[in-house]
């Protein structure tokens, strides 16, 4: 094909900046691409040096198609190649454009200023009329996150302390103090596409008892192997088409529904209703990152807000790109805390006279799903030290009774937002002076 000069080709660059160069030999390139740029192959991939595939993610306007994996050859694909598995992709999915309500964004942090730059920084990029960030600091007596955002002057932002350790504390301390009655969360591993919140409002449009908008999170970089396996055992972006949930629908394909971990999304990227969060008495100090038992409140209130009668909307035009754990030792701490998460979760709900004889009926199929979703297909470089990472996840499911009974025995209450406490907290929050 020639080109016509006059028209350069359009620079598509990776979806994150690597945080180490490509040395990993199935290091993997990572972005997007829209379809018109395919068609008219006006497009160069910038920064293909040492990686061995390509994957893109390819989207008409702001609704993804699917996921195309190419071989690198000579730091370039072909074009045609391209063009081709385009073609095999569904068409895009037409949706109801949502108005544009005002959102609160609320960005929970531990002491990770490398990845919090960059997270903070796509959130400010937002194509959006009209939002709010609130930043809570998980650790304040370190001084971190207030000294990593001392030079960012934007009246968007606001920082907030929460010194209690644990994800579920962090985002309570967010929703009490949004200002807004829709709140998004994200995280400091993940840099937001810039029409994320345009994704999150058509979601809110999608049906009428919407509470809750999750979206696509694919990884944003594969440069090691630990990140590889992550990036298989996961399925925060198996799925471009938009998805309505709620108890009325029939699922007879899915038997675990609503319990099956990973089918709604993640707590790196959702958005709920702010009087329903409240409702439901906030999030379970019990879960999350930093807690006693270390993963799982994200799921609990997905869960939560289905059983109280609302829809939940899986939208992947809300897209977050997520920087996967690099190493074994990091890595390995995260699949003690979903383990102990998952057990933990699995417990909750068996000792709640309601959801108890939901969960015995689908003893089975969890166990089924839990074998499969621990064992990923994934080639290792043998010999690997996360072909363990199986057998680390299910043993720490075990632990998760154990974690959850002395969370509670530790003050971590599953109901902290009832309205009296709410009022309370409220008065109590500060920004850091």
């Amino acid at each position: 094909m020639t080109e016509d000069v006059a028209t350069p080709a359009a620079a598509v660059t990776q979806a994150m900046l690597p945080g180490v160069p490509p040395s990993y030999p199935a290091a993997v390139w990572i972005g997007t691409i829209d379809e018109a740029d395919v068609v008219s192959g006006r497009f160069r991939l910038v920064g293909l040096e040492g990686y061995r595939r390509a994957r893109l993610l390819i989207r008409s306007g702001r609704s993804p198609r699917g996921f195309i994996e190419l071989p690198v050859v000579g730091a370039s694909v072909d074009q045609s190649e391209v063009r081709a598995a385009v073609d095999q992709l569904p068409p895009a999915v037409a949706r109801r454009a949502g108005g544009r309500p005002p959102i609160t964004v609320v960005l929970c942090t531990f002491d990770r200023p490398a990845y919090l730059v960059p997270a903070v920084g796509a959130l400010l990029e937002l194509d959006y009329p009209d939002f709010e960030i609130v930043v809570v600091d998980n650790h304040p007596a370190s001084g971190l996150v207030t000294s990593t955002l001392r030079s960012i002057d934007d009246g968007r932002i606001r920082v907030l302390e929460q010194p209690r350790r644990g994800l579920a504390r962090a985002r309570n301390t967010g929703v009490v103090a949004a200002r807004h009655d829709i709140v998004a969360f994200t995280d400091d591993d993940v840099i937001v596409d810039r029409s994320w919140l345009q994704g999150i409002a058509d979601g809110f449009a999608a049906e009428p008892h919407v509470a809750c908008v999750t979206g696509i999170v694919p990884a944003g970089e594969i440069t090691s192997e630990s990140q590889s396996y992550f990036d298989r055992r996961v399925s925060w972006a198996r799925s471009c088409r938009p998805e309505v949930f709620s108890l009325t629908s029939v699922r007879r394909s899915e038997p675990l529904f609503p319990f099956e971990v990973g089918m709604f999304g993640t707590g790196a990227n959702f958005a709920i209703r702010r009087d329903v969060v409240v409702a439901l008495g906030g999030f379970d100090e019990a879960f999350g990152v930093g807690s006693r038992v270390g993963g799982g409140e994200d799921i609990d209130m997905f869960v939560r807000v289905l059983l109280a009668g609302h829809q939940l909307v899986y939208e992947p035009a809300a897209l977050a790109w997520h920087r996967h754990r690099s190493d074994v030792e990091s890595l390995t701490v995260q699949m003690n805390d979903y383990g102990r998460g998952l057990g933990a979760w699995i417990t909750k709900l068996a000792v709640n006279p309601r959801t108890l004889p939901m969960v015995a009926r689908r003893v089975v199929p969890a166990l089924r799903h839990l074998h499969r979703v621990t064992n990923p297909q994934w080639q290792a470089q043998s010999p690997s030290p996360h072909e363990s990472m199986s057998r680390i996840e299910r043993r720490a499911v075990l632990d998760g009774p154990l974690a959850l009974a002395r969370a509670r025995l530790s003050g971590a209450m599953s109901r902290p937002l009832s309205p009296a406490r709410h009022r309370r907290r409220s008065a109590r929050i500060t920004e850091p002076g």
